[in-house]
């Protein structure tokens, strides 16, 4: 397809939510080192494979801008937050950033459908389908902390914390 068939305004949405993934990449690999700092290595590890999730959302944005003739633009990320005081406090957080991940996609998707770009409509099916696995995660690590209440159940909940959330998705 030629440059011409992609409307601008979905060009704009597209790379708005490829910087979008990227910073979601760029806060969970501040999470996961601030896990490892803290001695939570099955968060850290969990958070480095949500990172790299993120990275792979955003190259399948920029495949699809690419195969239709547009042009990716990779815009500054402002830092991530790296200090928190609790691991209830880094789950709020990755709840936050899926959220605004969700609403995102779904001004992609909105784009699409006024354009009547069937393509980028189809791909944001797959991150739509996505999102609700990546929130339902959030919520449910969010349970888990605040279950997490007696002496050792959060370093078993670190243990376990793949397993429980079902590993990658990607």
């Amino acid at each position: 397809m030629n440059p011409s068939s992609l409307a601008p305004t979905v060009v704009s949405k597209l790379n708005q939510q490829l910087n979008h993934e990227l910073g979601a990449a760029h806060g969970y690999l501040a999470i996961s080192l601030w896990c490892e700092g803290q001695n939570l290595k099955g968060f850290a590890a969990f958070f480095d494979n949500q990172a790299k999730e993120e990275r792979a959302h955003a190259e399948k944005l920029t495949r699809h801008l690419i195969n239709r003739g547009g042009t990716p633009e990779i815009e500054a990320l402002p830092a991530p937050k790296q200090n928190f005081k609790t691991l209830l406090e880094v789950a709020l957080l990755a709840q936050a950033m899926e959220q605004a991940n969700t609403r995102g996609i779904n001004e992609v998707y909105e784009a699409a459908l006024t354009a009547k770009d069937y393509p980028v409509q189809v791909l944001m099916h797959w991150f739509i389908n996505e999102q609700v696995e990546e929130e339902a995660w959030t919520a449910e690590m969010i349970d888990r902390i605040r279950s997490a209440s007696c002496a050792g159940s959060l370093s078993d909940l670190d243990r376990h914390i793949g397993r429980l959330l079902g590993g990658s998705k990607e």
